[in-house]
């Protein structure tokens, strides 16, 4: 070939023709790939570019497929704690059938007092018995010597000093009392002699001055100075000014005061054991006011706690008994005052109750039901599993958000079996014989109901945060998978315009070569 020698121009347009050909076929590598930049040596900042961004991409890509498994996950476990409040409910609804049973027991544990005579229901002290009417004495004549106003005995008179109003005096053990008190004094009202006596009376009167002279009382006037002596329960006193009465004696001297009788009830004590785990109980029976019990209403009020109740029958008997809570439980013992000898409560004490047989095969029913639904909440937090993990028996799953592995989420499930739920089956002849037994369980039964919805929220959150991230993953891809294609995708349009460019510049560097060649063509036809 280097024995061939081509004119200047024919080697001009076959350079041109070549470069066009070179062009046309870059053009239309583009369009076939689609591709602007399909090796580093098209462009290698964008090819690199580009493929980094292409293999991140990928690697997201490939999370995507684990990040969808924990949502199945997820779900798979909200799935489960739907079904295990369905269970929780259905128990709930045997245990409030067990409390609209008939109770268990055809007789409870209880105590009746004897009739306490005239107790109502307003007022279950009773009539008062026991008391005396007051009777009245008179002044002994002579002297005032050993005094007795103790206990129930007093002495009263009136005295009436130069004219004017008489004045009452009393003297009783209350008097000495108050005497004692203000004086700092020790008088003893059993043995009071002619002083103290003295010393009483003038702190009751005004205008006189008592004293002792001979055994008998003088009173002495202040405004004018004359005496006048008290020895008889009859006296008229002598050398007062204008002849007037000086001191007189009144009635109920030395005598015995009325004694109030004593209610059968009143002011005494009871106490009640701890009942059926209810909270002991301590009564003091009054008049209604700081705290004491006076009518049925508020001796309930004070029972209630102790799960026990009172009712009063026509002829006056008080019975308390076990209340329905408590309906399996014995009374607690009995004590107080009024458990002492010859009042209401002494020597009474609650028996054990007694079982109605029919109710309680109809609550052993009950049981059996129950412990069926504990038996498929065991078996439905074993089976809300997927993949192999499963949420509700204490696995973990962790889950991986980027490509480099430091975007995590470790969540951490729970066991929602009965035991971790706080249930446990029931013995029959022991759980459901009574209200109390049976709300014990509902108090179980809504502490996992709680449970239950508290965990529901928590895998709930869970799951908006893994499937935001899951949204956010694909988003991610589609701008990295973007960001590649800016990099090294053809404008097909622009290199559509570009071959058709490039296919009318090659037919024109043809003709041209053609007419580069026709000098060298005319020799020809002189050779010929």
């Amino acid at each position: 070939m280097s024995g061939i020698v081509l004119s200047a121009s024919v080697r001009q347009n076959l350079l041109s023709l070549q470069s066009t050909a070179d062009l046309l076929s870059t053009t239309q590598n583009r369009l076939a790939t689609g591709n602007k930049v399909n090796s580093a040596l098209d462009n290698p900042t964008n090819f690199f570019t580009a493929q980094g961004l292409d293999n991140r991409a990928g690697d997201i890509n490939n999370l995507l497929d684990s990040i969808g498994n924990g949502v199945q996950v997820l779900q798979a476990a909200n799935t489960g704690i739907t079904s295990l409040q369905k269970l929780v409910d259905t128990a709930k609804s045997i245990a409030n059938q067990a409390l609209q049973t008939p109770s268990g027991y055809s007789q409870k544990s209880s105590v009746t007092t004897a009739a306490i005579t005239g107790a109502t229901a307003d007022d279950l002290r009773g009539t008062p018995v026991g008391g005396s009417a007051a009777t009245s004495g008179s002044l002994t004549a002579g002297a005032f010597t050993a005094v007795d106003v103790s206990a129930t005995k007093s002495m009263a008179f009136t005295v009436t000093v130069d004219g004017g109003t008489a004045q009452n005096v009393t003297l009783d053990a209350a008097a000495v009392t108050a005497y004692n008190t203000a004086h700092s004094a020790s008088l003893n009202a059993a043995s009071l002699s002619a002083t103290d006596v003295a010393n009483l009376v003038n702190d009751q009167i005004t205008g006189a001055v008592v004293s002792v002279v001979g055994g008998n009382l003088t009173f002495t006037s202040s405004s004018t100075g004359i005496s006048s002596n008290v020895a008889t329960s009859a006296v008229t006193a002598t050398n007062t000014p204008g002849g007037s009465t000086g001191i007189t004696a009144a009635t109920g001297t030395a005598g015995a005061a009325a004694v109030a009788g004593v209610s059968p009830l009143d002011t005494l004590t009871l106490t009640v054991g701890a009942t059926g785990g209810g909270t002991a109980t301590n009564i003091t029976f009054g008049d209604g006011t700081a705290g004491t019990v006076k009518s049925l209403n508020q001796l309930n009020d004070k029972l209630a706690a102790n799960n026990l109740m009172a009712t009063l029958s026509s002829d006056g008997k008080l019975t308390i008994s076990t209340t329905n809570d408590a309906a399996s439980a014995t009374m607690g013992t009995i004590g107080g005052s009024a458990a002492g000898a010859g009042k209401a409560f002494n020597g009474l004490a609650g028996g054990a109750p007694t079982q109605d047989q029919n109710s309680l095969t109809a609550r052993a029913s009950l049981v059996a039901q129950y412990n069926t639904i504990i038996d498929q909440i065991k078996t439905t937090a074993q089976d809300s599993s997927f993949n192999g993990v499963n949420l509700l028996n204490g696995d973990q799953l962790k889950l991986v958000f980027n490509e480099t592995g430091k975007s995590t989420l470790n969540i951490q499930g729970v066991t929602f079996d009965p035991a971790g739920l706080g249930l446990s089956k029931l013995t029959s002849g022991t759980d459901f014989l009574d209200n109390a037994s049976t709300n014990k369980v509902l108090d179980t039964l809504s502490n996992a109901s709680s449970s239950l919805r508290s965990q529901a929220s928590a895998f709930g959150s869970n799951l908006s945060v893994v499937q935001i991230r899951q949204d956010f993953n694909k988003n991610l891809i589609n701008v990295l998978q973007t960001g590649s294609s800016n990099l090294t995708l053809a404008d097909t349009n622009e290199e559509a315009a570009n071959s058709q460019a490039l296919s009318t510049r090659q037919s024109i560097a043809v003709s041209a070569l053609a007419l580069a060649n026709q000098s060298n063509q005319s020799v020809l036809q002189l050779l010929r």
